[in-house]
């Protein structure tokens, strides 16, 4: 029953996201007081992705790092750049608008998006080694790059971001790959078509906390913040296209492309955000608000874009199979 259920969300998953996202702006007032859930949820959700994985694999990416170095050269070199200049072009004359877009690319890749390279069966051992890697750098990052394009000097809760690493994905993590090498990978088999349908339940709860903190940023809304959201959304969207199209150019396996995919599009906004309300005027804020409400449903349609790609892919073998044995 499970399986079957498994199977059905993974179907719908492109609509629990923005579902998920409408569902915690319009019931902020309720859902708001249960965000101390978000950090528990989310280690369930890393516990049930990698009990797919070994300890083996994850040495294994430090074998190969070209894949690692390009999403790392993705998230802080060619994301911060493409943010200030496309920010320069069309809000020159608003610094404020410009830092929080560059704010919001400079941050870390999303802790989520192991969550999504779980569930689209990506390899979950480059998104880990990505996470940590990225994670341990961001306090000197980030600072460096914001106060190198626009000046800003910014001191980041480095312990804190640590805690939260730990705690939602380090712990979990080693903890299902320990039972993965103990069990020689029957954990997987027996385990994870049961805890499936729950992590797709957990993140959509997750989508609909933090919709829920962000719903007091959009209470006005006008033609500028339209604007500046539909901005955000095609820079957001161009992380997945740059992470997608460096896959492609290295000929890298699906599960690496899945990977690269989502570790370049997504962000730890909620950083970010804590970032740009305790650092800067509120008019920064709104660039990495947006960036919030947007990038689960993004990673959703990327994802769902993925899986067409991968099926059109085999498919083709398949065809060109078929048509020799006719001819």
């Amino acid at each position: 029953m499970l399986t079957q259920l498994n199977r059905r969300l993974e179907r719908i998953l492109p609509l629990i996201t923005p579902f998920s996202v409408a569902l915690g702006v319009l019931a902020s007032g309720h859902l708001s007081p249960y965000t101390f859930l978000s950090p528990w949820i989310f280690a369930f959700m890393t516990f049930s992705g990698s009990i797919g994985s070994s300890l083996r694999e994850f040495l294994r990416v430090f074998r190969q790092p070209a894949p690692l170095f390009v999403a790392l050269l993705i998230l802080h070199g060619i994301m911060p750049l493409l943010a200030w200049a496309l920010g320069h072009a069309a809000y020159g004359n608003e610094p404020l608008t410009v830092t929080g877009l560059l704010l919001a690319a400079a941050i870390p890749t999303g802790i989520t998006s192991f969550v999504w390279v779980t569930i689209h069966r990506g390899s979950t051992v480059l998104t880990l080694s990505i996470i940590l890697l990225d994670t341990l750098l961001a306090p000197f990052v980030v600072p460096y790059t914001l106060e190198l394009l626009v000046g800003a000097r910014v001191h980041m809760d480095i312990l804190g971001m640590m805690r939260g690493l730990v705690l939602m994905i380090v712990l979990p993590s080693l903890l299902g790959m320990l039972l993965n090498q103990w069990t020689h990978g029957r954990v997987k088999d027996i385990w994870g078509p049961r805890l499936g349908p729950f992590s797709k339940l957990g993140m959509g709860l997750v989508v609909a906390i933090n919709g829920a903190v962000v719903a007091p940023y959009l209470r006005s809304l006008d033609a500028r913040l339209l604007g500046l959201a539909a901005f955000v959304l095609a820079l957001a969207a161009l992380g997945y296209v740059l992470g997608w199209l460096a896959a492609r150019l290295m000929r890298s396996s699906r599960e690496t492309t899945v990977a690269l995919t989502f570790n370049a599009g997504m962000r730890n906004i909620s950083a970010g955000a804590v970032l740009a309300v305790a650092y800067f005027p509120p008019p920064v804020a709104i660039p990495v608000v947006l960036a919030m409400l947007f990038q689960q449903s993004l990673a959703s349609l990327f994802g769902a874009a993925l899986s067409r790609f991968a099926r059109s892919a085999a498919a083709e073998p398949a065809a060109a199979r078929a048509h020799e044995e006719t001819a």
